[in-house]
């Protein structure tokens, strides 16, 4: 059994991925968040704008930045425009020692590539409407998408929204 870390551990992020990625690692922790307008925060590069955000999830679609579908009609374009192509999401993690003041964010990205999605299957998506609350419009571990994934180049919890691998190394080193 591992020890209960010496450690307070704050979620910056009201992401609910987020938060049961933490918990599946084992972590316990708290949640503050700030309120900001994430759009109105701009970058060229996705891998820039994603530790500017230090805490955000981008999806790069033909080297065009999406962020959540502003509407029905515009989830539509993302998923079928990812139907029998790719996309990739770039995600970051920033962790601060809040004693020590050390700080320090590394960015991941992740390929997603897919079969050709049935427009039945992206109705059913955008009528759940979950799609219209994620970056992209991409949620690839729901179930209805899942058999339409082709191949995954990195890993399901940076596509999520947070790394574990990274996440527990930049930890230990903050420590």
């Amino acid at each position: 059994m591992d020890a209960i870390p010496s450690f307070k551990l704050i979620l910056g992020s009201a992401s609910f991925s987020r938060r049961k990625i933490l918990e599946e690692m084992g972590y316990e922790f708290t949640i503050s968040t700030a309120d900001i307008d994430e759009k109105s925060i701009r970058e060229e590069k996705p891998e820039d704008l994603v530790m500017t955000l230090a805490e955000a999830k981008v999806v790069v679609y033909e080297g065009a930045i999406r962020e959540k579908p502003a509407s029905k009609e515009e989830a539509w374009e993302f998923i079928k425009g990812y139907s029998g192509g790719h996309a990739a999401t770039v995600g970051s993690v920033l962790v601060t020692n809040l004693k020590t003041g050390f700080r320090k964010g590394e960015w991941d990205r992740v390929e997603i590539y897919f079969h050709e999605i049935p427009d039945e299957v992206i109705e059913k998506l955008i009528e759940e409407g979950i799609v219209l609350r994620v970056a992209g419009g991409l949620i690839i571990e729901h179930p209805l998408l899942l058999p339409y994934i082709k191949e995954v180049v990195g890993t399901t919890d940076s596509v999520m929204g947070l790394p574990k691998a990274l996440t527990k190394k930049l930890i230990e080193e903050a420590l």
